[in-house]
């Protein structure tokens, strides 16, 4: 058994329940400021600490950060909003000894321990998610004979490219790890699966073999991806059971088809153009909501509750990762059928909003544009506690932004989204709020102002960043407006400028829809994504949430003027004039 470096070890902790669900979790918080720490299978194994208060079960992300092998210092520190600690049971002992806030968003303050009841089995994948990448990398490089269950030459390889449709339903221990099953001696395992091989010749062999498998293999696993072993790949991601409402459920994780259509070698520059049948909508229909009822009002508090825990316990870069891969999906770029190209004549989403056809997906992504802007507007407006949490808010939204901008994530719609909720007037009103920013989160308040802000303006007049390489999806917003019959802004010399350069770009962007298509296919190989937060970016989601099953039917016009009045009504509350 493995300690961290500090000496403290993570099993002996009453606190620490080892894998555990959140529902489970959520069962065992009875009161405010109960407080345990567990081993997320949703998020890669990350340790997580789950806290009830004011009511609510809140769920915060501890990272781990890798720092280079150095004598006298650790390899490994743990991270919790802005602070590091050289292990787990450091960082836990200053917040709850010193009653910190576990985030300034929340408040969340974590006073009384919820202790386990049964003993934790250590295995080899739980010494990997608490200790060091140094101490596990010696394993890697041992030699194993091909008799063993796997082979060690695996343990660094991704589990992203080791899940496939059945995977998800399967968990990492029940997979058999003795070497008479042939799957497992020809295909990579994940880490977890081979926990106990690994016992086997560290001299901590059992008293009596396992069992025998059947000879039929228990699980089909695909081939990995072939990419270099990472830090993080170093951690197993074991697949849990996500929250569903009662008389709902949650669709199972699809396969990864993205990650099939960037291994397509069809030669799309050289595709013809064919007569389009039908306009072509990429926005699925309002089918029933895993967070939803059939029926619901607009802004349900214990909805808006879900949402707030779910994106607290995603960090920004994962946040913009599922934003992406929701984005691509709505603008044509990615899950298009041989029945939509032929319906519209065209291969990509990217090529038909610039046909006269393509109106309806024009119309489509200016409403996802602007209820998300809205959706990211709420986020700040709506939060009614103290000053820090506004201004917690407001940063969350900036590091969203910055994982979204080009050379990151790529995703320029979603980047207008957000910048559109960060500048819009009822938010950016905010005096207090913004000073405070300033004050306790100087870094955020700089790369918006500095970095974001010009970046923006420069997207928005065609002249910003538009490489394929750096960007996997582009800024389309201006060439849809335009289209649309908007009048660009600015003096009559500037806007014909403007235009060719919106015009031009619209046609680049028509014209390197396959490189973009290929871009964003690699910016998401390995990504496996949350059903609920991909569902909660929807568009469909967002607008039954912001105006409820009645009111999303109402016209655009009437539905945006309307919610505009509520922000600027939430606005003047939380900062009145004068």
């Amino acid at each position: 058994m493995q300690v961290p470096q500090d000496g403290e070890d993570i099993a002996s902790q009453p606190w620490y329940h080892g894998p555990l669900s959140r529902q489970k979790a959520e069962a065992l918080l009875q009161q405010d400021g109960d407080f345990l720490v567990r081993a997320s299978g949703s998020r890669g194994g990350h340790p997580v600490i789950s806290c009830r208060w004011r009511g609510s079960a809140l769920h915060f992300e501890v990272l781990r950060v890798a720092l280079r092998p150095r004598p006298g210092r650790p390899t490994t520190l743990f991270q919790l909003e802005d602070e590091r600690f050289p292990s787990l049971p450091a960082l836990v002992r200053s917040y709850v000894t010193g009653q910190r806030p576990l985030s300034q968003a929340t408040g969340a303050v974590a006073s009384r321990l919820v202790a386990r009841q049964r003993p934790i089995r250590r295995s080899l994948s739980e010494d990997t998610l608490l200790d060091s990448p140094a101490q596990i990398e010696p394993l890697r490089a041992r030699k194993r004979s091909d008799s063993q269950p796997a082979g060690l030459e695996h343990v660094g390889q991704s589990r992203e490219g080791l899940s496939g449709p059945g995977a998800s339903a399967v968990p990492l221990s029940a997979l058999p790890r003795t070497g008479s099953d042939p799957v497992l001696l020809t295909t990579p395992a994940p880490l977890g699966s081979i926990a106990d091989s690994l016992r086997a010749s560290d001299g901590q062999l059992h008293a009596k073999a396992p069992n025998k498998p059947p000879r039929t293999p228990s699980l089909m696993l695909p081939d990995a991806s072939g990419r270099p072993p990472t830090y993080c790949e170093l951690v197993p991601r074991v697949p849990s059971a996500q929250r569903t409402p009662a008389g709902h459920s949650c669709p199972e994780p699809e396969a990864p088809w993205w990650e099939a259509e960037e291994e397509e070698e069809e030669d799309e520059e050289n595709r013809c153009f064919s007569r389009p049948q039908a306009e072509v909508s990429f926005c699925p229909p309002d089918n029933p909501f895993c967070m939803l009822g059939p029926q619901n009002r607009p802004l349900e508090p214990e909805v808006l509750r879900t949402l707030r825990g779910l994106f607290l316990e995603h960090h920004p870069g994962s946040t913009a990762l599922h934003l992406l891969l929701v984005d691509c999906q709505a603008t044509g770029l990615l899950g298009v059928t041989k029945a939509q190209r032929d319906a519209m004549g065209v291969a990509s989403g990217l090529e038909l909003l610039t046909l006269p056809h393509g109106r309806r997906l024009r119309l489509e992504l200016l409403e996802r544009h602007e209820a998300l802007a809205l959706a990211g507007a709420l986020a700040v407006l709506g939060c009614a506690g103290p000053l820090e949490e506004r201004a917690a808010a407001l940063r969350g939204l900036v590091e969203l932004a910055l994982a979204l901008r080009p050379g990151a994530a790529g995703d320029l719609p979603g980047l207008a989204a957000v910048m559109s909720a960060l500048l819009m007037p009822q938010v950016s009103r905010l005096e207090r709020t913004w000073r405070q920013l300033r004050r306790s989160h100087t870094e955020a308040a700089l790369a918006f102002e500095q970095e974001l802000k010009p970046l923006m303006r420069a997207l928005d007049e065609g002249a910003g960043p538009c490489d394929p390489g750096e960007v996997a999806l582009p800024h389309v917003a201006p060439a849809v407006r335009l289209l649309e019959g908007e009048e660009l802004p600015g003096p009559l010399d500037e806007s014909c400028e403007r235009l060719l350069r919106t015009l031009h770009g619209a046609r680049q962007m028509a014209r390197d829809a396959p490189r973009f298509r290929k871009a964003a296919a690699g910016r998401l190989r390995g990504f496996r994504p949350d059903p609920e937060l991909r569902e909660a970016l929807t568009t469909g989601f967002v607008r039954r949430l912001l105006w409820g099953s009645r009111g999303a039917g109402a016209p655009r016009a009437a539905r945006l003027e309307k919610f505009q009045r509520v922000l600027s009504v939430l606005s003047q509350r939380l900062e009145p004039d004068g």
